[in-house]
């Protein structure tokens, strides 16, 4: 019989993802274990393998899909001697659930002060048969999903069909929430203006930075750090060692890795429910600037790493993240993270906490200034280091002690050689 391909679950958190592309088509023959679709999520772009042998009978979700739920039938695999004709009663794809309002209570109202709408019904109470994008679309549109008709599988309403009644204006809108005017009218936007969607990853970023600052307690504390010493380290092992490529980075990444070792107070999450995590493993989360967002891959262990051995691991991370080529594992998780923004000229910035960890450093740019040594004003290259730490599960003097741990070990990194 016709076998279901789901759209698979590629981390526990994954609810939804955009089917990017299918590497193959109907009718196309199908191995075990061969890569038939890719997958993107708010960090990456994976592969799905066929679960078995056979034939595509049928793309059930087009390529170019957006926000479709995990688990729902995203194609029909035909076994040997089946034909398209077996598969008319295959299931269209799965809705993501949403809450039913309950007669005798009203629908709370969302966020913002407008109340949701229930799920679009027939007038005989049955309910319509759209995707999550085409009814958050209609919604945001106040397009009335009865008035369309859908052209996806059992007349499913997908983002094609109301993208398509936008442009033609055929649909009748359903009644708009009521909201409160703007104290002042908007201005008109101009020609240039546009309205553009944001990715996924861009949603998820969004999300949980608004989640962090709004629920998390920060609080911040700075320390400038003398570089001299670590840019001459850095410039020797690169000179003498055959195909070494340590950075300012992979040398900050060592030294809060070895903080952390000393102050293990600090390496710590937030696990709700009045729990924290005490980490065992110091995982350090380093941001990646990416096209469209940021992605944090992981170095593992990092206090058992040398130089030169996390500076090859970054590099490969890296270069992989900007491809979209992260498996879940080296992104999601770690103990401890860095933002690194001083290539961009950036003195000194707080940067936000990536939730649940409870500390982030932000470093910034090495510049040359005078500093008082032994009584006596001398030039030297300093970099301002600013820590985010969450106040519920880390004080102000561990996150002090943190931070001093950090600025010893850049200020006199041959101690991290040892």
């Amino acid at each position: 019989m016709p076998i279901n391909i789901l759209m698979p679950a590629l981390s526990p958190t994954m609810t939804e993802g955009n089917l990017a592309k299918w590497l193959k088509s109907e009718g196309d023959p199908v191995e075990a274990g061969e890569v038939i679709a890719e997958i993107e999520t708010d960090k990456a772009t994976m592969e799905v393998e066929a679960v078995d042998e056979g034939v595509l009978g049928r793309i059930v979700v087009p390529e170019g899909s957006e926000g479709v739920a995990v688990n729902a039938v995203i194609g029909v695999l035909l076994a040997e001697g089946e034909d398209a004709g077996s598969i008319e009663e295959a299931p269209a794809p799965a809705e993501k659930p949403e809450p039913v309002a309950e007669p005798a209570r009203e629908t709370p109202p969302a966020p913002g002060g407008v109340a949701e709408r229930p799920p679009a019904q027939t007038g005989r109470g049955e309910r319509i048969a759209a995707s999550p994008l085409a009814r958050r679309m209609a919604s945001q549109a106040g397009l009335d999903l009865a008035a369309i008709q859908g052209s996806g599988p059992k007349g499913r309403i997908v983002k094609a069909d109301i993208e398509a009644v936008l442009a033609g204006g055929s649909a009748t809108p359903s009644p708009a929430p009521v909201r409160v005017p703007p104290p002042a009218p908007a201005a008109a936007p101009s020609a240039e203006d546009q309205t553009v969607r944001l990715s996924t990853m861009r949603r998820v970023i969004a999300d949980r930075m608004t989640e962090s600052k709004t629920t998390v307690p920060h609080f911040y504390l700075t320390a400038d750090c003398e570089v001299d010493e670590l840019l001459k380290v850095r410039r020797e092992i690169n000179d003498r060692i055959e195909g070494a490529r340590v950075s300012v980075n992979d040398i900050v990444i060592r030294a809060c890795a070895l903080a952390l070792r000393e102050v293990p107070a600090a390496n710590v999450s937030w696990a709700g429910e009045g729990t924290m995590t005490q980490h065992g493993a110091v995982d350090i989360s380093v941001a990646v600037a990416i096209p469209g967002g940021l992605v944090t891959p992981i170095v593992r262990n990092a206090d058992a790493k040398g130089l030169i051995g996390i500076a090859a691991e970054m590099k490969e991370l890296a270069g992989r993240a900007r491809e979209g080529k992260l498996l879940p594992e080296e992104y999601q998780g770690g103990s401890f993270s860095i933002s690194n923004l001083g290539m961009y000229g950036v003195k000194s910035f707080d940067a936000v906490i990536n939730p649940p960890q409870a500390c982030i450093l932000a470093v910034g740019a090495a510049e040359p200034h005078p500093v008082v040594r032994d009584g006596e004003i001398v030039p030297a290259t300093v970099m301002s280091c600013t820590l985010s730490v969450d106040h519920r599960v880390v004080d102000g003097a561990i996150g002090a002690e943190l931070l001093g741990a950090i600025k010893r070990n850049i200020e006199y990194p041959p101690a991290m050689l040892a």
